[in-house]
């Protein structure tokens, strides 16, 4: 039986979420994990004046079920385990992960997977600004893992991502792919202005309608690479919703940029349908 946290009267408060995983808390029982002190509005409380906490985290998983977007940091520095969030969450779920599985039934705040090293997140609904992308201040965003968003998702997805995939199901605001190192870039639905801006490596796949590249781009091949293939299968094994979608708009000629020149011009756009 998996470790339940409810709302005690149906609306949570604002709380600090980031020590409530299933690696942190798998050798605690409920009174135990009801006695934790974690960072609310107004101060420090314990776990149990604010939420209802029922089960075992032995068996690695955590439940929330309930509105979560008041509180921060679900599922953040998870390194193994399973959290399933039965409602939506605030800003920074998953950021710093590890390891393990997240996977939300509805929205996510700003800061979604930021800086997350590994594991896997798939978000039901849309996400917020900064998708797997750097912490204020920090050099890199995404390290490695797998983050799927099946709706839209806000501004500087994938901000200097540097390894992982990140994939999105809906429309994708502005500066996808901001100065990105490395890793790959997939949006379903329509891309905003500047992709790749500043980008030194890494893929940016369009499969929707896309803004045409700016001067730092210079055009390369009409192709379908392997790549592709491999990635559609990866996104549909870890059961992203677009996958068949996608595999049949990438069937078509995939037009190549190369770019962002200023930054090296190692990076690719590679835009679906346009031959």
């Amino acid at each position: 039986m998996p470790l339940v946290l409810r709302p005690l009267d149906g609306s949570t408060p604002s709380i600090d979420c980031s020590g409530i995983t299933p690696d942190h808390l798998a050798g605690e029982a409920p009174a135990e994990v009801a006695r934790r002190s974690v960072d609310a509005g107004a101060g420090r409380v314990a776990l149990g004046d604010v939420l209802r906490v029922s089960g075992s985290a032995a068996d690695g998983r955590v439940e929330f079920e309930g509105d979560f977007s008041r509180c921060w940091g679900v599922g953040a520095g998870m390194a193994a385990g399973w959290i399933v969030v039965r409602g939506g969450v605030g800003r920074g779920a998953a950021a710093g992960m590890r390891g393990g599985r997240l996977e939300v039934e509805g929205s996510a705040g700003d800061w979604l997977a930021a800086a997350m090293h590994g594991g896997t997140v798939h978000v039901r609904g849309d996400a917020g600004d900064d998708l797997a992308a750097a912490l204020p201040g920090a050099a890199e965003g995404l390290t490695g893992g797998t983050v799927i968003v099946e709706g839209a998702a806000g501004c500087r997805t994938g901000s200097r991502m540097r390894r992982g995939v990140v994939a999105v199901g809906g429309a994708c605001g502005a500066g996808a792919g901001l100065e990105l190192r490395a890793g790959t870039i997939v949006v379903a639905g329509a891309l905003g202005a500047l992709p790749g801006c500043g980008m030194r490596r890494g893929s940016i796949v369009a499969v929707g309608p896309a803004p045409s590249p700016g001067p730092s781009f210079l055009p390369g091949a009409t192709w379908r690479p392997a790549m592709l293939g491999l990635l559609l299968r990866h996104l549909a094994a870890e059961g992203f919703g677009g996958a068949g979608a996608m595999a049949a708009a990438l069937q078509g000629p995939v037009r190549q940029w190369h770019g962002d020149v200023l930054a090296g011009g190692r990076g690719e756009l590679l835009l679906a349908g346009r031959g």
